[in-house]
């Protein structure tokens, strides 16, 4: 059985983790469907954003713990004198796949229809934009199996809605509903159960009609600001930006029209 399905229209790419009976557990057959999503928005010109939601009650409960207690018995023995090497290996596997959503340079949107928990959040934040339904919550339940949140989550977390919600959620393990999320900065909008996709659609597609070099470079330059904390060097990565963009041929007929797309 599938756990996951990609489709592709008018210049958006959706993947869809259709895993019900496993409440949309990340297994790897739902990691390389995402990988080869990212590499197809990255490397073609016609798909301009890429959407990730799922069906059922829950988003995701997090990582398929199962499966990958199933991989590592798979392996030989971790021995030597670093014996934690081979599970740093693997586990990095979810981080390139987060850092890679993070670094495209187009727009990733995350559409949570339901509660979203552990690796689900963490995929999340490495998003452009987060949406939910009322009845989503978000959590990182990490805390009560001994670990914290070691795909990103603590650091983009703490980025996103700093130091002290970040404390809450991953010290206590706590979830917060769909309201909370927003006013923290965790989502961007809470839109209702019957219309969700068609109002997560219709955000995505204002990116097909908007020149696709100038979004990427506003989405490297906010990264980079939010990286940088000198004011100066921020403004001078602005006017970097705006020397390429204004000499664009998409700038130059949209200023033919008046400014207008």
């Amino acid at each position: 059985m599938t756990h996951v399905r990609t489709t592709t229209d008018d210049g958006l790419i959706t993947v869809t983790i259709d895993r019900e009976e496993k409440r949309n557990a990340i297994s790897p057959q739902v990691t390389q469907a995402l990988w080869d999503a990212v590499r197809a928005l990255s490397e073609r010109e016609e798909l301009r954003c890429l959407v990730i939601t799922a069906v059922g009650g829950y988003f995701t409960a997090g990582l398929d713990l199962a499966a990958a207690a199933a991989a590592r018995k798979a392996d030989p023995p971790d021995e030597g004198p670093h014996p934690g090497w081979k599970y740093r290996r693997g586990y990095r596997q979810h981080h390139l796949l987060y850092d890679e959503l993070e670094a495209v340079e187009k727009p990733v949107v995350l559409a949570a229809q339901g509660t979203c928990l552990g690796a689900g959040v963490e995929m999340a934040l490495s998003c452009d934009f987060r949406f939910c339904t009322p009845a989503a919550e978000w959590g990182l339940p990490e805390v009560g199996l001994g670990v914290i949140p070691g795909s990103g989550g603590t650091s983009r977390l703490t980025r996103i809605v700093g130091p002290a919600w970040a404390k809450y959620m991953t010290m206590t393990g706590a979830r917060i509903g769909a309201e909370k999320a927003r006013a923290i900065g965790l989502v961007h909008d809470v839109f209702p159960a019957g219309t969700f996709m068609d109002e997560v659609n219709a955000f995505a597609r204002r990116f097909c009609a908007l020149p696709a070099d100038s979004v990427g470079m506003a989405k490297l330059a906010v990264d980079l600001a939010a990286d940088v904390g000198d004011r100066g060097v921020q403004r001078h990565v602005d006017r970097l930006v705006n020397t390429s963009l204004t000499r664009s041929d998409a700038y130059k007929a949209r200023l033919a029209k008046g400014g207008k797309a």
